[in-house]
């Protein structure tokens, strides 16, 4: 199962536009949790806290528990209204998961079995091109990680979402086009010595 990142909030009492108000002018954010089949929970968010998880990026797509005054709640974003004229967050809300829920969440992906590549052993990199996946998971069984395994793999082999196996339940969300993950690429004196060879055959020509 993911671990899910932890941001402390505190309840709100009151709701409208004065108790946002006063929120804001005490470094808050205020922001409702919802759904799961329990009332609408209002609270406040330490701003500076906010604020980094925004810059950390994939805000709308990870996995949150949501402590408010030290009750877990499992969430994730739907939604964050900004100022806008200050381009600041001044509203979020969260979406209570439930075991039946499906949720659309960004999986790192771990690389395994690089001894065993032909590749890598000739002096061959791994580029990444995804180091994350944005998959279609049941919450009851959200992945830590997508593992791909190099094993067997050449220089200028490819890996696609097509050759990962998927947990149970899950789907890529992107679902038009088999998309790259990795590739094994050549090493610069390898790719000199071929690009050099190229020049070579078409000058003969």
């Amino acid at each position: 199962m993911a671990r899910s990142t932890v941001l402390e909030v505190m309840a709100r009492e009151g709701t409208g536009k004065g108790a946002a108000r006063a929120a804001r002018r005490a470094n808050l954010v205020p922001g409702v949790i919802y759904g799961g089949g329990e009332p609408p929970q209002p609270i406040n968010i330490p701003f500076p806290a906010l604020i980094k998880m925004l810059k950390a990026g994939h805000f709308l797509s990870t996995l949150l528990n949501v402590r408010v005054d030290g009750k877990d709640n499992r969430v994730v974003c739907r939604g964050v209204q900004r100022d806008v004229v200050k381009d600041l967050p001044i509203h979020v809300d969260f979406l209570r998961l439930t075991e039946r829920s499906f949720v659309d969440l960004m999986i790192p992906v771990e690389f395994v079995g690089h001894e065993e590549s032909p590749g890598l052993r000739r002096g061959g990199t791994v580029t990444v091109v995804r180091p994350m996946v944005e998959l279609r998971v049941p919450a009851a069984n959200i992945p830590d990680h997508l593992t791909v395994n190099l094993a067997g793999l050449d220089i200028g082999d490819v890996v696609k979402i097509s050759n990962v196996a998927l947990p149970e339940g899950t789907r890529p969300v992107i679902t038009d086009r088999d998309f790259v993950i990795a590739n094994i690429a050549a090493p610069s004196g390898l790719r000199a010595e071929e690009a050099e060879e190229g020049e070579e055959e078409a000058a003969e020509d």
